[in-house]
């Protein structure tokens, strides 16, 4: 008889019975190897194993402690220089972005951060910007190109604020010059979705020569709850809409939306940042290598059939 194949949640419970020996053993003084380390094999061996499910892998990006575009930054990136606002409105603090050096190679970088503590997050709304943020982005691309500077686009949102005021102010057509802005660069653009990939929101900074995402995220027209509420009135259908939405990572490389997935650590690049953060920077690099190989012309056309290509059928 075959052994089931472990789930994400089956991870996600055994995860939290370490967590509470470790907190007991810590509070306690006790010595509670004896437990641990079964426990701990255990765990090892079944994140080699586990099969997760489309919707899993959306709880997994959406994971307490995933790293966050900033966290990324910060081992990745010498001589950041953050540039506020968008000389029109004011700052917004989901999309931040300035020149830095990634992996020693000067570039500017575009990043959707969605907070590490609850007081940030509601700072900078989840990651989901205002218009300014995405008027600020096009203000960092004019720089960009005026300067010679590779664009990096880190994303991470589930889509563009939804709020009155974001609609006041344009969000549409902010969005939308963003994503022409990106299309017209004479410099490469490599973009990584390290997290959440939603809909326009991610779209506006998405339009890079190469498309990179991490294995456990995932990219969409709509997050899950949209579509279920849309098709279904039912957001609790989520994992239904997951599923026909086909949107992770090796859905994604098969349609050929991505052009690579980059591999996290088992479990989740919540469990170890340091070798997520080292695999993402080596596949950014060298797909910043290949395309400094090519013209201003070329990342242009190179850009417009990439994306033109998407969605193509033949019909029989």
């Amino acid at each position: 008889m075959t052994a089931a194949v472990p789930t994400a949640n089956t991870l996600r419970e055994l995860e939290a019975r370490i967590r509470d020996l470790e907190d007991t053993a810590r509070n306690t003084g006790q010595n509670l190897d004896a437990a641990l380390t079964p426990l701990r094999d255990q765990l090892a061996y079944l994140r080699q194993q586990v099969s997760m499910t489309r919707w899993e892998r959306v709880q997994l990006a959406r994971i307490a402690g995933r790293p966050t575009a900033l966290e990324y930054a910060e081992r990745l990136t010498e001589d950041f220089v953050e540039l506020h606002g968008d000389r029109a409105f004011g700052d917004d603090q989901a999309l931040i972005g300035g020149p830095a050096r990634w992996q020693g190679r000067p570039v500017m970088l575009l990043m959707q951060q969605k907070g590490r503590d609850t007081k940030d997050k509601i700072k900078r709304r989840f990651g989901s910007s205002n218009p300014e943020g995405y008027r600020k982005a096009v203000r960092l691309m004019d720089l960009a190109d005026k300067f010679k500077l590779p664009v990096v686009a880190l994303i991470d949102t589930q889509g563009a604020y939804p709020g009155l005021e974001a609609e006041e102010r344009g969000q549409g057509w902010a969005i939308a010059e963003s994503i022409q802005r990106m299309s017209r660069l004479r410099v490469p653009a490599v973009c990584a979705v390290i997290g959440e990939g939603g809909s326009g929101g991610a779209l506006a900074i998405g339009i890079g020569n190469r498309v990179l995402i991490m294995e456990n995220a995932w990219y969409s027209v709509i997050s899950p709850e949209g579509a279920a509420s849309i098709i279904w009135k039912d957001s609790a259908k989520a994992p239904e809409a997951a599923e026909a939405l086909k949107l992770t990572a090796p859905d994604l490389l098969e349609l050929g939306i991505v052009e690579e997935v980059i591999p996290e650590p088992t479990g989740g690049a919540h469990l170890d940042v340091d070798a997520a953060a080292e695999a993402l920077g080596e596949a950014v690099s060298r797909h910043l290598d290949e395309l400094a190989q090519q013209t201003p012309d070329e990342w242009v056309s190179g850009r417009a059939a990439r994306f033109r290509a998407l969605g193509a059928f033949t019909e029989s």
